[in-house]
């Protein structure tokens, strides 16, 4: 399989104007403005071929899965599970079982915490995880720590926004027996060296989890070129529905580990004397699945795959170029965060201005970022921060809205001071 699946004929170079027809929602006036949507990190905006893809189900084949014994019911276990198969191409996994349906990375990350950590984890065992970590990727880690008597520790980052290796390769002994780190910071937009940590920790004898929410949108989810051993993340973030996700885990470790959830599907035979469990996926699978979404989210990974996948990373480098120039240059902003290797993520503060009031200002004019800590609350601690302006930018955006996030800025700061 290839990371991004099998590449058509039919695709043309990259041209912004033709990819922005694709989502119906940028096409809208908010507060009287034309909408410019940099909010892409909290989460990504639906083609139209995934909208259509939700209605086709609910009008033409809604049915449930594996179980059924008519026509709707085949049409719908088929779709759905080849949106298996195209989520495993996607990712670039070496064996379709692999590929678990969840509700996001959330639940894929509470998933190996509860499943894997309760049965491997003892006390003294040791679990680390970047200070720079989305709330997602260390409460879980807590709660099975707690439960366990193991123990969580933060990985170091320096003032750029990068994790400290140095650090890092002091931490790692024999008792390390979890890592679970984000290739992408959501706060920051750094780029983590996953494959090189993932070799550092196995060195050791431990296991990676990658947290994959940021990265999944720009191209990063070869499974197999980072060496990891779990890998989740959500579809809203990849330009599909809410409420699905995938979670990815070497065949081994997961016929090994106890199912999380009980009920429907994830069994093999129910008896009071006892029960057997179904084979991987399905072990994980409890209850009816969310079919709509995963093929809808199967349309998402469809409609990227006929992209100019080169043409849009080079379109994301050349708005990144844009920002840092722009940022470098207006008075009184600081950027935070600034990896030398990031996504095309503008974490900031002006001087004197609260980022709440940046934002709602911004929002006057149709301009959408976030604020806040970001869900990333230890990280802005450490940074001596309650919270920034993100401006977080995809393959739809464009140099224009670049210009108009800064002008925003320019009104929001002679408003404000």
């Amino acid at each position: 399989m290839t990371e991004g699946g099998t590449v058509t004929d039919s695709i043309q170079p990259f041209d912004v104007e033709r990819v922005r027809a694709d989502f119906p929602i940028l096409h809208q006036q908010v507060n009287g403005h034309p909408l410019v949507y940099l909010d892409n990190g909290a989460t990504t905006q639906k083609p139209q071929v995934v909208i259509d893809a939700l209605v086709d189900f609910y009008t033409g084949y809604n049915s449930n899965v594996h179980r059924g014994a008519h026509t709707l019911s085949d049409r719908a276990t088929e779709k759905f599970e080849q949106a298996r198969v195209t989520l495993a191409q996607f990712i670039n996994a070496p064996d379709v079982r692999e590929v678990i349906w969840t509700r996001g990375t959330t639940e894929g990350i509470n998933l190996v915490a509860a499943s894997w950590g309760r049965q491997f984890l003892k006390p003294g065992d040791r679990v680390l995880v970047s200070m720079m970590e989305h709330h997602s990727n260390i409460v879980p880690w807590q709660m099975i720590a707690a439960a366990t008597g193991a123990h969580l520790e933060p990985i170091p980052v320096t003032n750029l926004g990068e994790i400290d290796l140095d650090a890092y390769a002091a931490m790692l002994d024999e008792r390390v027996k979890m890592v679970s780190v984000g290739q992408v910071s959501n706060a920051l937009g750094s780029i983590n060296p996953v494959a090189q940590m993932v070799e550092m920790a196995h060195a050791v004898g431990a296991l990676v989890m990658v947290d994959g929410a940021q990265a999944a949108g720009h191209w990063m989810t070869d499974v197999q070129a980072l060496g990891c051993d779990f890998y989740a993340f959500s579809g809203h973030k990849l330009f599909g529905p809410t409420g699905i996700g995938v979670l990815w885990g070497r065949s081994e470790l997961l016929e090994a580990m106890t199912p999380w959830h009980g009920g429907g599907e994830m069994i093999e035979s129910v008896s009071f004397q006892g029960t057997t469990y179904n084979r991987i996926p399905f072990k994980f699978e409890a209850g009816t699945p969310n079919i709509a979404d995963a093929i809808g989210l199967a349309a998402a990974v469809k409609y990227l795959n006929q992209l100019d996948k080169a043409g849009a990373i080079a379109h994301e480098d050349a708005l990144m170029r844009a920002v840092q120039q722009r940022a470098e240059a207006f008075e009184g902003l600081r950027l935070v965060g600034c990896a030398r290797n990031r996504v095309c993520v503008m974490s900031f503060v002006l001087e004197g201005i609260h980022a709440a009031d940046i934002g709602m200002l911004l929002d006057q004019q149709g301009i959408a970022v976030r604020t806040g800590n970001h869900c990333a609350q230890p990280v802005m601690e450490y940074l001596g921060l309650d919270g920034t302006v993100r401006a977080s930018f995809s393959f739809y955006n464009t140099l224009s809205e670049v210009d108009r996030l800064f002008e925003g800025l320019e009104k929001a700061k002679a408003f404000l001071l």
